[in-house]
């Protein structure tokens, strides 16, 4: 996948509530949504990192940009301006049909839609605030979440969207006293099974190279590893 393709399905499907292209840069409104929805991308390898900087300051935003796997001069040009790596992220996909295959136990997962006051409280817990809800509901196209439930209990929950024939998964929340009891595994067959049922052939997901315990878990899964990126923010306005 190029990194205009991942650019692409991460805009379809965890959308910025605005984005326009400015001397040579991809630059995303993000309302607050987080880093992913307010980051500048390159879109010309001569676009000037001063200019990114200007459009996302009259947005009120710190500047940060996203360097994807393979744009190592842009890399090294916000290194030389003294810009700092933030979270490195691994992006991962996975045939639809081979996560469908065996559907989660009985009334453990859920399809909803709008989701549920008890999964926005599941969310809020895990930082997963209300403006990236909005970002949910500015996804356009064929949409879902699911409630994962352990013990009669609301457990977790996730979003899913299709873009291009792909079912991103985001927000994937599991409440603390239910962890490591399998229910994202279960959440994500969940989802898998409908985006079958949606014409995806493939299901991706990005999780922080940091999260040792997620990405040990998707790759048991059998996604792979097929890109990337890291943010770069200077360290005067890092928090």
């Amino acid at each position: 996948m190029t990194p205009e393709t991942l650019t692409a399905l991460i805009d379809g499907t965890w959308p910025a509530k605005g984005i326009r292209a400015v001397d040579g840069w991809t630059i995303r409104e993000g309302a607050g949504g987080g880093s992913r929805v307010s980051c500048a991308s390159q879109l010309d390898p001569n676009a000037r990192i001063e200019d990114a900087e200007k459009a996302m300051r009259a947005l009120g935003q710190t500047p940060l940009f996203m360097v994807r796997i393979g744009e190592d001069t842009l890399d090294q040009d916000l290194d030389d301006h003294g810009y700092i790596i933030k979270d490195p992220v691994t992006f991962y996909t996975c045939a639809t049909h081979d996560l469908a295959t065996q559907r989660p136990p009985p009334v453990t997962c859920f399809e909803v839609w709008p989701p549920l006051a008890t999964q926005a409280e599941i969310w809020a817990t895990g930082g997963i605030n209300a403006d990236r809800l909005d970002i949910m509901d500015r996804a356009q196209g064929a949409k879902t979440t699911v409630l994962g439930r352990l013990d009669n209990t609301p457990a977790g929950t996730a979003f899913a969207a299709i873009h291009a024939g792909t079912a991103m998964v985001h927000a994937i929340e599991t409440a603390y006293d239910f962890r490591r009891q399998g229910l994202a595994r279960h959440m994500i067959r969940a989802l898998a099974f409908w985006a079958q049922s949606n014409g995806a052939q493939t299901v991706a997901l990005l999780v922080t190279t940091a999260n040792t315990g997620a990405n040990a878990l998707y790759a048991s899964m059998g996604f792979a590893a097929v890109g990337g990126y890291q943010y770069r923010i200077h360290p005067s306005e890092a928090r």
